[in-house]
Order: C-alpha cells, then sequence, then structure tokens
C-alpha cells in the first residue's frame, strides 16, 4: 500500500501542485509575520537593554491616554543632587527628552520623520549605554548648537553649519548644526536633535529647574532591585516611577508591542483567509482525483486492501502535499519577512536581515498549520475514498459525482442558515454595541457555513439563471457549458466556495466603509459650523505661538481651542473609568453645532462643570447636577459637577469614551503645559472664504506640519482614513482571488482529464477546437460568476448588519456602494475567462483518437 500510495502522488504531482500553492501560501504568511516580529522584538529588547539606565526616577505615570495633551511630565532637576547622595550610586544625570517638538531647515521643510515615528530633542551627554556616538564635528557648547543624528541628517540633505529652527513648547528658537550622531544600535525610526545639557531644560521645558528623568547608575557590587529600593526610600517611592533597566525596557517594549501586533494580526489575516480558501481547494482536488481513480481504487479493494488502508493511502498523499507545501511555505516565508526588514528600513526602522530570528515556534507552526489544513481538508474525501466497492472495477464508467443526497446538505444547511440569520437579526435589533457585535461575529460565521454547505443546492437554479442566455448567445456550444457546470453540484459549488469567501468580506466591508463614510459626511455637516479647523497633519499638539499667529491673521474674526486632557472619573455605580475629556472656549456653539439632552455650553464649560454623552451618562446612573471626582495627571483631583449631556446620535460628543468635555480654564488649571490639539476658526464680515484661507496658509507657511482644513477637506481626511482599512480587505480579496484562480485552474483541469472520451467524441463529430475553447471558458465564467453572486450577496447582508452595529456608534447612514458590486461582479466574470485558459488550451490541443480512446 505504501508504494501504491507513494507512486499515486509522483502521478498526480502535477494535480496537485496548484493545490501545494494554497498551502504555500498560508504557511509563508503565518511564517514570515513570526519571523518579522520575533527578529523586531528581539532587536528591540536588546536596544532598551543596552541605552535603559540601572535605575530611572520618573514622573508618576498615572494615567495614559492614546490622545496626547501636550503637555510634559516633569520631575525637579534637583532630585539629582538628592539621589546621588543615595548609597549605592555611582552617577545620577538629570535627563531632558521632549517628543513634542517640530524642527525645519532653512526653507521651512521638516526634519523630522514622515513615518509617524517621533522626532526627538533631549540632552547631549555621553555614558557607556548611550545609542549614538559622535562621528563629525563637536559637540553642543552652549545655546544655539546643537547635534544631528546621521539617519535624518542624510535623508533631509542637512549638513554641519545649517540651521535648523526648533518649534518647542516653550517657544521657537534656532540652532546651528555643529556635529552628527551616529546610531551605536538600531535606529527606531525617529529624529534625534540633541543639545546642550546646560540650556535644554531652559529651551524645551521652559525652566532650568524641570528634567523629565533622572538616570542613575549603579555603583559596582549594587544590584539594580536593591539600588530601586534604596533610592524610593530616598525620595518617596510613591511621589515618582522608579524603573530598574529591566523594568524600563519591559516598558518601552510593551509600548513597541501595539505596532508590531498590528503587523502580526495583519499577516495572520492573510493567512487565515488563505488556509480557509486553501481548504476548498484541496478539498476539491482530493474529491475529483477520488473520482477519477474509482476503478483503481475499487481493484486495491478487491485484491484485499480494506477500507482503512484505502483511507490510510489517501491521508498519506495529503500529508505529503502538506510537507512539501510546508517547506517551500517555511522557505517562502523567510523570503517575506527578508523583505519586510528592507521595507521597514526603507520607511526609517534600520533593522539587519543578518539578524533574523527563528525560533524554533515558526517552523512547528508552519509544519502544524500546512499538514493540519491538508489532513483536515483531505479527511473527507478519504473516507468517500474507503467507501468504494471492489465492484465498481468492474465498472465501465467512473462515478463521479455519486454521493450522498443533497437532501442531507438541505437539511443541515437550512438548520444552520436559520441560526445564522437569527443571529444576524439579533444583532440589527440590539441596543448594546458589544452584545450586537457579538451576535453578528456569530450570524457571519453561521451564514458562511450554511452557504458553503448548501451551495450545492443553489448550483441548478442559479445557473440556469446566470446561463440562461448562453444557448441564445453561443448556441450548442453555450447550452453544453451551462450543462456542463450543472453537471455535478457538489463540484461546482465547491469551486465557487473559494471564490465567495473573498468576495462576501470585500462586500460586507465596501457597505460598512461606504456607510462610515455617509455617516461621518453627515455628522460634518451637522456639527461642523467653522470656516477652517487648524491642525497638525498627524494630529499632534502644537505650541501656543502658533495659535498666537492664528489669531493675529487678517481677517479672522474667532479662534475657539480644543484641548484635550487624559481623566479618570469615578461614576455613580461604582466604576472608574479612564478616558480622554476635551476643553474647549467659552465660544464652542459659533463653530460646533452641539445638540444638548439637557443643560448647555455655557453650564457645561463653567468653572467646575463638565459635560458628557446621555448615553454614557445613563448607563452609569449620571445626571445633570451629579458631583463626580474626576482625576487628573500628576495626582491632581478634583470634584466636578454635570452641567450638560449631549445628545449627538451616540457618537459621544467631543471626547472619546464618555464624550466628556470641559472648559479650556478647567484643561489649563489642572493640566498645565498643556498645548491645543486643534483651532476653530471663523472669518471676520467682509472677508471671503478663500481669501482667509489664503492669509492662513501664508501664516502657517513657517509650521509645515499644520494644516488648513475646511468641510471638504475634512470629509476627504476620514475618507481616505476609511480607505486604508478597505485597502487591506482588497489586498485580502486579492489574496482569496488568487487562490480561488488555482482552485478554478485545478477544477477545470482535472474536469478536462475526467471528460477526455467526451471531448475526444465532441471533436470527432466536428466541434472545433475554438468552440471547445469556448464552452470551457463559458463554463469557468459561469461558475465564477455563480461564486461572486453568492458572495456578495451574503456580504451585502453581513455590511447591513454591520452597519446596524455602528449606528449605535452614531453612524446611522446606509450607503451601498453599487459601483463596486457592479465591478466585482465583472472582474469576477473577468476571473472565469482567466482561469479557463491553460485547461481550454489543454483539452483543444487532445488527440482526438487517443482521446475516443482514453479510459
Amino acid at each position: 500500500m505504501l508504494k501504491a500510495t507513494l507512486r499515486s502522488f509522483l502521478a498526480h504531482k502535477g494535480r496537485l501542485a496548484l493545490s501545494a500553492l494554497a498551502v504555500v501560501l498560508s504557511v509563508a504568511f503565518v511564517a514570515g509575520s513570526l519571523i518579522f516580529s520575533d527578529t523586531v522584538t528581539r532587536t528591540f529588547d536588546r536596544l532598551f537593554a543596552s541605552t535603559s539606565a540601572d535605575v530611572t526616577v520618573g514622573p508618576k505615570q498615572d494615567l495614559k491616554s492614546p490622545v496626547p495633551s501636550g503637555a510634559v511630565q516633569t520631575v525637579p532637576a534637583a532630585l539629582k543632587e538628592r539621589v546621588a547622595k543615595v548609597d549605592g550610586v555611582a552617577a545620577a544625570h538629570a535627563d531632558v527628552s521632549v517628543q513634542n517638538v517640530v524642527v525645519v531647515d532653512s526653507g521651512n521643510r521638516s526634519v523630522g520623520p514622515t513615518t509617524g515615528a517621533p522626532t526627538i530633542a533631549t540632552s547631549w551627554y555621553v555614558t557607556p549605554r548611550s545609542p549614538v556616538k559622535l562621528t563629525s564635528g563637536h559637540a553642543p557648547g552652549g545655546a544655539g548648537e546643537a547635534l544631528l543624528d546621521a539617519d535624518t541628517a542624510g535623508k533631509k540633505h542637512v549638513r554641519i553649519g545649517d540651521t535648523l529652527t526648533v518649534q518647542a513648547q516653550p517657544g521657537t528658537f534656532r540652532v546651528r548644526v555643529v556635529g552628527i550622531a551616529t546610531f551605536t544600535t538600531t535606529n527606531p525610526g525617529a529624529a534625534l536633535v540633541f543639545l546642550d545639557p546646560a540650556v535644554a531644560a531652559r529651551q524645551l521645558l521652559g525652566s532650568a529647574d524641570r528634567a523629565t528623568s533622572i538616570s542613575v547608575d549603579a555603583a559596582k557590587g549594587v544590584t539594580d532591585a536593591d539600588l530601586k529600593r534604596r533610592v524610593g526610600q530616598a525620595v518617596g517611592s510613591g511621589s515618582y516611577d522608579l524603573k530598574t533597566a529591566d523594568e524600563q525596557a519591559k516598558s518601552a517594549a510593551a509600548d513597541l508591542g501595539g505596532f508590531l501586533d498590528v503587523i502580526k494580526y495583519v499577516m495572520l489575516g492573510f493567512a487565515g483567509i488563505a488556509v480557509l480558501v486553501g481548504i476548498f481547494l484541496i478539498v476539491n482536488t482530493f474529491s475529483m482525483l477520488i473520482a477519477q481513480r474509482t476503478r483503481e481504487l475499487g481493484l486495491l479493494r478487491a485484491l484485499g486492501a480494506d477500507r482503512r488502508q484505502v483511507r490510510r493511502s489517501v491521508l498519506t498523499e495529503a500529508v505529503l502535499l502538506g510537507v512539501f507545501g510546508s517547506t517551500l511555505g517555511l522557505a517562502a516565508g523567510i523570503g517575506l519577512a527578508f523583505g519586510l526588514i528592507r521595507l521597514m528600513s526603507a520607511f526609517g526602522m534600520n533593522l539587519k536581515a543578518t539578524e533574523m530570528v527563528i525560533g524554533w515556534p515558526t517552523p512547528v507552526a508552519a509544519y502544524v498549520v500546512g499538514v493540519g489544513v491538508t489532513f483536515v481538508a483531505a479527511y473527507l474525501p478519504a473516507r468517500r475514498a474507503a467507501a468504494v466497492s471492489p465492484m465498481a472495477a468492474l465498472a465501465d464508467a467512473e462515478v463521479a459525482g455519486v454521493g450522498k443526497p443533497l437532501r442531507v446538505r438541505a437539511i443541515v444547511g437550512t438548520v444552520v442558515g436559520a441560526a445564522g440569520a437569527a443571529a444576524l437579526a439579533g444583532c440589527a435589533a440590539a441596543t448594546k454595541t458589544g452584545s450586537a457585535a457579538s451576535l453578528l461575529g456569530l450570524g457571519v460565521v453561521l451564514t458562511l457555513i450554511a452557504t458553503v454547505i448548501a451551495g450545492p443546492l443553489l448550483v441548478r437554479p442559479v445557473i440556469r439563471v446566470l446561463g440562461g442566455a448562453f444557448p441564445a448567445l453561443f448556441g450548442s456550444v453555450g447550452r453544453m457549458s451551462q450543462r456542463n457546470a450543472l453537471r455535478n453540484p457538489r463540484r461546482t459549488g465547491a469551486t465557487a466556495a473559494a471564490l465567495m469567501v473573498g468576495l462576501a468580506l470585500v462586500g460586507g466591508m465596501s457597505v460598512a466603509s461606504a456607510s462610515m463614510s455617509a455617516s461621518f459626511d453627515r455628522q460634518i455637516d451637522r456639527t461642523l459650523g467653522a470656516d477652517f479647523t487648524v491642525q497638525n497633519s498627524n494630529f499632534l499638539p502644537f505650541t501656543q505661538e502658533i495659535t498666537d499667529k492664528v489669531r493675529g491673521t487678517e481677517g479672522v474674526r474667532l479662534v475657539v481651542r480644543q484641548r484635550f486632557a487624559p481623566v479618570a472619573v469615578r461614576l455613580p455605580d461604582g466604576r472608574r473609568v479612564e478616558t480622554t475629556a476635551a476643553g474647549y472656549d467659552p465660544q464652542v456653539d459659533e463653530v460646533a453645532h452641539v445638540t444638548y439632552a439637557a443643560g448647555n455650553s455655557a453650564a457645561a464649560l463653567a468653572d467646575g462643570s463638565l459635560g458628557m454623552d446621555v448615553t454614557f451618562a445613563e448607563d452609569h446612573r449620571v445626571h445633570v447636577g451629579s458631583t463626580l471626582p474626576v482625576e487628573f495627571p500628576g495626582g491632581r483631583t478634583a470634584e466636578m459637577r454635570v452641567g450638560a449631556l449631549t445628545d449627538q446620535d451616540g457618537s459621544g460628543g467631543f471626547g472619546m469614551q464618555g464624550g466628556l468635555f470641559f472648559g479650556i480654564a478647567t484643561a489649563e488649571k489642572y493640566v498645565p503645559g498643556g498645548q491645543d490639539a486643534a483651532l476653530y476658526v471663523n472669518k471676520a464680515a467682509g472677508t471671503g472664504a478663500d481669501q482667509l484661507r489664503s492669509r492662513l496658509e501664508q501664516t502657517l507657511k513657517p509650521y509645515p506640519q499644520v494644516q488648513v482644513r475646511d468641510q471638504a477637506d475634512y470629509k476627504k481626511l476620514v475618507h481616505d482614513q476609511i480607505a486604508v482599512l478597505l485597502y487591506l480587505v482588497y489586498a485580502l480579496l486579492g489574496l482569496a482571488i488568487v487562490i480561488a484562480v488555482l482552485g478554478v485552474v485545478n477544477t477545470l483541469a482535472l474536469s478536462v482529464v475526467e471528460r477526455t472520451r467526451e471531448i475526444g467524441l465532441l471533436r470527432a463529430i466536428g466541434l472545433g477546437r475554438r468552440q471547445l475553447r469556448r464552452m470551457i471558458r463559458l463554463e469557468s465564467v459561469v461558475i465564477a460568476v455563480f461564486g461572486a453572486v453568492l458572495g456578495l450577496g451574503l456580504g451585502l447582508v453581513w455590511g447591513v448588519c454591520t452597519q446596524q452595529v455602528l449606528a449605535l456608534q452614531g453612524m446611522t447612514a446606509l450607503a451601498i456602494p453599487w459601483g463596486t458590486i457592479v465591478a466585482v461582479v465583472l472582474g469576477s466574470a473577468l476571473v472565469g475567462i482567466v482561469a479557463a485558459l491553460l485547461p481550454a488550451l489543454r483539452a483543444s490541443r487532445m488527440n482526438v483518437l487517443a482521446a475516443i480512446a482514453h479510459e
């Protein structure tokens, strides 16, 4: 049996090659994502471990927010002297390092990175742990001198002697580049500007008495943990945030982890799609191979092979295919990881491909995925092979398509589909976002399974409609192509299922993204009343200097500031919620149209008051007049009265979770040093919108990071952000289509082999080669369009239900992108034509007499 299995596998290696490609793709994405993330993690672990001080004393990090306030938390610089006197301290340094700076060259071009990495201004002093070393020029020796890192200098064409302008929170100042510092470790992609320690605090923090942290070096023989304990006793461990080198490295790695997780999960998403679609391809391939080998399997049974041996033989072929595909996939994954590392280098993160990490979990995961997928996919065909009767060897005709009645599929598909429909109906009727999202996920899974199960039942009615015009348009060739697609509903359904999965995904996401865009457009039209909005291109806060410049621009009548602050609120139901609140000037009603369920803007922005979203308030038993304890960064607390409740269609008002907002005076009081995140500008009477825009852009010319936007610009910005998600979905669709095309090619190629005698007879009675190719192409087109119809139908249902979930968050507009849907259907027909090219060409080149004699 082993010899027979190996011979059979090698005999069909050409037919199995396309199935192996599905395994290769899925394994490549799994292996590539693991290798890339492991490489980046180890590289940065090494960077953080080698550059962290033995103990770091920093400000208390009590509240974190995804939206920066612009305020820099500091510690007294004099703390260095107290720390230096602690027993076991070899040296102590007052560090100044801030990320809320912008650096531009003499041509007003930004010197910072464009990849989202920060521009960091820091004090210059050399220690054995410094990530950079001075390679040219000299160290900064006072105000007006600075060093720049070599990577930034090379990319932005900055040389020693050039003048740079640094926009910091205390004000803008100019520096002359007097030296270049080169990274000795991995460059994380940031731009670094080094200043003289004596002036860095004054220029970056506004006071020479402040520092961002104190770095402490341990004396010989003193452990980091022991030093941390001693320093904590001296300065008060509850007043500051103390971390050892290991803890500092872990904290920095955790901050980086979110970025790595995005890349890893995106790649694993591609792997998941490849696995899911590949299963259909492999099931179909093995099913057809077994149908064609009915006589062979029957002979094996007649010669004494029992069912277990036959099943084991087929599964052994699957394992061999899995091992082969996994090996190639692992190699492709290494190449993919190498490409990602080079791509990161192009974006400024200089990873070294020579330090690529391939841990033992990676090949294990690769072979588990590859072999597991093929084994699971081949199990049902293997059971069907084991059921072949020895008498089948005596049959003259193949028994392809013979199997269990479709009524079993009808019953199972109906039950699963009904459960999925019920879940989706529950999702549409739900009033809580969490429960609606859970029901949506359950409904998507169940309806997908039901469609796959019941797909063969839909083949005959749907393809009769889709191919109904074929006989009239293409005559007998069209009629035969339609009947060929109808001949084996199971095969047609399985072939179309691979394409259906990808198109269902893109259909659902297209509806969701179009609905999000329409909802945001409606929200912007309804709420934004300002003529212009001034923001940083990366949405980070900007300096007071920019606000003053905008206010002084000719033609500006009103400027309303927006400023964010991280807060923690203790609610009446006992919950403590950490969120981000927004601060506004009192004239907010002139630049925004706010709908209130209770109270008004004046009450919400009054001293000691705040506003919040009415839905959030109802969920936590808050009402107008409630007094809430609010915590701010740095341990500051306040008792604040709820002055107003907003009703912005569930959008959460101005802030984030809870829609909290208050007067900008409150933000300045409890978060000193904060910066404005946006300015809402209205024009003066007699000034045209275009005229004011031109003046604002001229005013902000020295600040290339700041953008002036009107409502149309804002809508385009939102659309572009949503498009990023949609492009990811289209990439997933592209992968699914590639594998689906392989499936259609495989099905048609095996179908041609299966119908060799039939094709020979058709050619003998006068069917031309061109007509034969057209027949196979039409068959492929109708199968592909059948998959598109099922997928888009399913995707539309998913998309509408997703919009119902989004409606609970205020995105109430439903939009269906009919243009995209029509384009996908036409594209599916093109996919069918492409997939049929090789099988059709092979069929047309058959020798007629040899085909008739084929058994």
